[in-house]
Formats: C-alpha cells, sequence, structure tokens
C-alpha cells in the first residue's frame, strides 16, 4: 500500500468527486429540475406539518407528537444530502471533502437510524391505543412519549458514531470517485484498497440488529392490533382502528424495504445505479410522501389544515 496514499486520507486535503446522479441520465437538467421541486414539495410539506400540529391543541396527542418527529427527521434527512446535490449540477462542481463527507455519512445515519425506532415507537403507540385504550392515558403519558422519542434520537445517533468514524479512517488509495449523489457508507467503502470483510459483516450484523429491533416491536404490535380489530364489534371502530393503522403501514414498507435492500445485501451485490436509484427513493420520494400519507387520510390533521386555512383568510 502507498504510504503517501494513507497520509493523504488522513490529513483534511483529501478530497472526494461524487459521481452523482445526474451523469446517468440523458436529459440531467430536466431531472435536476425534478429533484428540485421533490425537495421544495418535502420541505413545505413536513414544515406545514409540523407547524400545524404544534400549534393545534386537538393535536397534541402522542400519535402526532411522533408524526412531527417524523417530519422533523424528513425535514433533516433531505437536507443533508439533495443540496450539495443540486447545488454540484448547477455549479458544475462535484467535488467533497473528507471531513464534509464524514459529516455528511454521520447525519444520514443518524437520521436514518432514529426514524428505524421512531416507525417502532409509533407502532408500540398505536398498539397501546387500540388494544389497552382504557390505559392509554396512563402507559403513554407526556413524560413517557417525550422518552421514546429522546431514545430514538439516541440510538440513531449510535449507528452514526459507530459506522462513520471507522469508515472514514480506512485508506483510500483507488479511485476517488464515489458512484453515488452523497457519501453512502457502501459507495465509500468501495474506495477503500485495505481489506475490509472484517468490517464489512460487523457492519451487517449492526444494521441487521438496526432493523431487526424495530422490526419485531412492529410485528408483534400488529398482530395483537390486528387481533383486537378482528374481536371488535363495531364496524365503525373497525374502519377507524384499520385505517390509523394503513397509514402507518404503508411508510413502514416504503421506509424499511428500500432500507432493506441496501444495508442488509452485502456490498458485493450492489451496483452504483441500483444504489442511487434506492437512494433517491428512501432519502427523497419518501419525505414527499410521509405527509400526504399521514394528513390526506387523517381527519383530524385536514380539520386542522382547513381552520388554519380560514384564519390566515380572516387576516388577509
Amino acid at each position: 500500500m502507498d504510504n503517501s496514499a494513507w497520509v493523504t486520507n488522513h490529513t483534511g486535503q483529501l478530497e472526494f468527486t461524487l459521481v452523482g446522479f445526474f451523469s446517468q441520465s440523458k436529459h440531467p437538467a430536466l431531472l435536476c429540475a425534478a429533484m428540485f421541486v421533490l425537495f421544495l414539495m418535502a420541505l413545505s410539506e413536513n414544515i406545514i406539518l409540523i407547524i400545524l400540529i404544534y400549534s393545534n391543541a386537538h393535536l397534541h396527542t402522542p400519535m402526532y407528537f411522533f408524526i412531527s418527529q417524523l417530519s422533523l427527521m424528513d425535514v433533516m434527512y433531505i437536507s443533508v444530502t439533495v443540496p450539495k446535490m443540486l447545488m454540484d449540477q448547477v455549479m458544475g462542481m462535484n467535488k467533497i471533502s473528507a471531513p464534509e463527507c464524514g459529516m455528511q455519512m454521520f447525519l444520514y445515519l443518524t437520521l436514518g437510524g432514529s426514524e428505524f425506532f421512531l416507525l417502532a415507537a409509533m407502532a408500540y403507540d398505536r398498539y397501546i391505543a387500540i388494544c389497552h385504550p382504557l390505559h392509554y392515558s396512563t402507559l403513554m403519558n407526556h413524560k413517557v412519549w417525550v422518552l421514546l422519542a429522546s431514545g430514538c434520537w439516541f440510538l440513531g445517533s449510535v449507528d452514526g458514531f459507530m459506522l462513520t468514524p471507522v469508515t472514514m479512517t480506512f485508506p483510500f488509495c483507488r479511485s476517488r470517485e464515489i458512484h453515488h449523489f452523497f457519501c453512502e457508507v457502501s459507495a465509500v467503502m468501495k474506495l477503500s484498497c485495505s481489506d475490509t470483510f472484517l468490517y464489512e459483516t460487523l457492519m451487517y450484523l449492526c444494521c441487521v440488529l438496526m432493523l431487526l429491533i424495530p422490526v419485531i416491536v412492529i410485528s408483534s404490535s400488529y398482530s395483537f392490533i390486528l387481533l383486537t380489530i378482528h374481536r371488535m364489534n363495531s364496524a365503525e371502530g373497525q374502519k377507524k382502528a384499520f385505517m390509523t393503522c394503513s397509514s402507518h403501514m404503508t411508510v413502514i414498507i416504503l421506509f424499511y424495504g428500500t432500507s432493506a435492500y441496501t444495508y442488509m445485501i452485502p456490498i458485493s451485490y450492489h451496483t452504483p445505479e441500483k444504489n442511487m436509484v434506492l437512494s433517491v427513493f428512501y432519502t427523497i420520494v419518501t419525505p414527499v410522501l410521509n405527509p400526504l400519507i399521514y394528513s390526506l387520510r387523517n381527519k383530524d390533521v385536514t380539520e386542522a389544515l382547513k381552520k388554519m386555512w380560514n384564519v390566515e383568510s380572516v387576516f388577509q
């Protein structure tokens, strides 16, 4: 191994080149415009939902608190990767320094990991609400749901702190071209000239654990929920419970499906094209869809939105 490459890697002067999503397209300008529109949609939808939840007293419940946390994560998640990607395309600059790359990697790992656990917390909340409605206010008091949300953020940061420093301290003596539009772990690892097999194995075990724990919580919660819904005598109650849970399950399938492929299939089976398409899905498309799924199918949110719109119309 070239010692100079190792030294360069451990100074702040190392730069990577992000090949980017647009290089694969025949119409990069059109694709860039589409991405910009999706970015603005995700930001506006999630910010409006956060403001709506915190400004309306009727939405100060655990379920909506968790939805607001999900929206906050989505706003941060999309802001970590997309602005850099769009600026690179517009300015014609696709360089990123090692510290910037490490920071981007840490943030997206932290936010992605936090979202895994938050979706599990939301499933647990629905389980308590539907299966133990009489004890809901006791089991899910303000202290409990704030503690659950804090735990989700903490566990997500553990993922970032574990994987980022190790990934970024490997020597990079091959091409400095990252075949991705951001510093995704598997894309960066492909540039290392050292043996990363042990680290990859440990990383996948960590990712399996990060996915497995929330999946067990979600599966258990929804198994009990389905049994409870089946036993309900009221058709209206069944419909309301099913509608509440179906929104959450849609989000889970969208987010977990793409993430499971990215982090549970060995790097050797990944292709840059597939990785980028899937990354676009869970970093851009999912933050756009999440608020729509939770708001358009939810009477409480649509009513609160109408009230806010009416108030703004009066002041105009």
